[in-house]
Formats: structure tokens, C-alpha cells, sequence
């Protein structure tokens, strides 16, 4: 066996053999290559596409809607309001009026009362009579105030209460201011307001001239005495 091989490669047999594996070798390459060209080659599939006119649409369905019930409304009921009685009107214009305003013309001690009722002791008279007012202590040229709104009436030299200030108010109302000093700061037809400065204290009263500097204030309605703190406190 040994020699039958080595007679074979040292011979033609050794020609022989090498031309089969070139020949197997290239059928082999041969094959290998246009195989991979033609998968490189190969375009890929065209996707089919249809026109568009060919697609089909299909069309809107239309859809009634069911009527919409509606309810009839509720009857409404009306209340009768009864008329009004006729009222007769009052077509009387009516006047504002300013609410009446008092003040104390003087603030001080009380030295002699109001009294009509019972007799008061003059030490000036040296006797026994009524007083009319109230005498009100106070420095000589005290400031002395109206009591309330008015118009001056008169200013006079009194020859017992010395310079007197009368004052006529609303309702039938004197207010008197006496003992003042010579010169008041009102003139009769002046009209006054509650609180305005008339006059001063002064020591012009004969008939009280005993008694320390003083005002004396009096009121009265319709020529009757009034007692002053009601009429200042109404």
C-alpha cells in the first residue's frame, strides 16, 4: 500500500491530483462570489400603494335628534291688593325752625333769689319787698351774655336799676339786664343770638348799690314774673 502511494505522488498521479483541488477549489470560489453579488443587488420589494381616487370614503350618517319637550309653565297667581283709602293732603308749607337755645348769661354765687311769693330784705332799701330776678356775683366788667336769641327792645338809664338791656324773645319772652355798666354793646333793634355779649358788669343800681358788684337778670311772659332757672332749664 505504502508503495503504491509514493508511485502515485512521485508520477503523473501527483498532476493529476493537484489539477483536481484547483479545479474544486475554483467552482467552489466561483459560486461563493456571484452568490454574494446577487443578494447585494437585489432591490428590495416596491410597496404597493393604491391611488387615491380609488380609496373609499365612506359617507356622513345624518342623525335626527328627538324634539326636545318642553314643559308648559305653571300658572302664576296674582294677589288682589285692595286700594288705598283716599287721604287728604296737607299742602301747608312748612317752616324749619332753629331749636331754641338758652345759656346763663353770668356764672356766679347767687346773692339774692327769685321770690314773688315772699318778701326779701333790701339792705340798700332798708325794707322788705318782692324780687322780681336774681342777682348773680360777679367782677365789674364781667362780660354778660343774651340768654337766648331775640331782639333788643330797648337800653336805658333805669334811675333805681341803674343801665338796663330789655330783650324780647319768641312766645311772649323779656329777658332784663340791669346794673350794667354805662356803655352796652347793644342798640335797640339789634338782633341778638344765645350767647352774644350785650353789656358788663357795672355798679350803675341805686336800689342795690349795698350789695357787692353784681347782675341783675329777670324774666317774664306776657308782663308776668317768670322765675329765671325755669326759664334757662325749660
Amino acid at each position: 500500500m505504502e508503495n503504491k502511494l509514493k508511485s502515485v505522488l512521485s508520477g503523473t498521479g501527483f498532476y493529476v491530483l493537484l489539477a483536481l483541488c484547483l479545479l474544486v477549489a475554483g467552482v467552489s470560489g466561483y459560486f461563493l462570489l456571484f452568490s454574494g453579488d446577487e443578494a447585494e443587488e437585489a432591490p428590495p420589494p416596491a410597496a404597493v400603494s393604491a391611488p387615491v381616487e380609488d380609496l373609499y370614503v365612506p359617507e356622513p350618517m345624518e342623525t335626527e335628534e328627538p324634539p326636545v319637550e318642553t314643559a308648559a309653565p305653571a300658572p302664576v297667581e296674582v294677589e288682589i291688593v285692595p286700594p288705598m283709602p283716599e287721604v287728604e293732603v296737607d299742602d301747608t308749607p312748612v317752616m324749619a325752625q332753629a331749636p331754641q337755645l338758652t345759656v346763663s348769661p353770668l356764672n356766679g354765687e347767687v346773692l339774692t333769689a327769685f321770690s314773688m311769693d315772699q318778701l326779701v330784705y333790701s339792705p340798700t332799701l332798708a325794707d322788705w319787698r318782692t324780687h322780681d330776678g336774681v342777682d348773680i356775683s360777679a367782677k365789674p366788667g364781667t362780660t354778660v351774655l343774651a340768654a337766648t336769641a331775640g331782639t333788643v327792645a330797648s337800653v336805658e338809664d333805669d334811675p333805681l336799676m341803674g343801665t338796663t338791656v330789655v330783650i324780647d324773645h319768641e312766645d311772649g319772652y323779656t329777658t332784663t339786664y340791669a346794673n350794667l355798666q354805662t356803655t352796652p354793646t347793644v342798640e335797640p333793634g339789634d338782633l341778638v343770638t344765645a350767647g352774644q355779649i350785650i353789656g358788663a358788669v357795672g355798679t350803675t343800681a341805686a336800689a342795690e348799690a349795698a350789695q357787692s358788684p353784681h347782675l341783675h337778670f329777670s324774666v317774664a311772659r306776657d308782663g308776668e314774673a317768670v322765675d329765671p332757672d325755669e326759664f334757662l332749664n325749660r
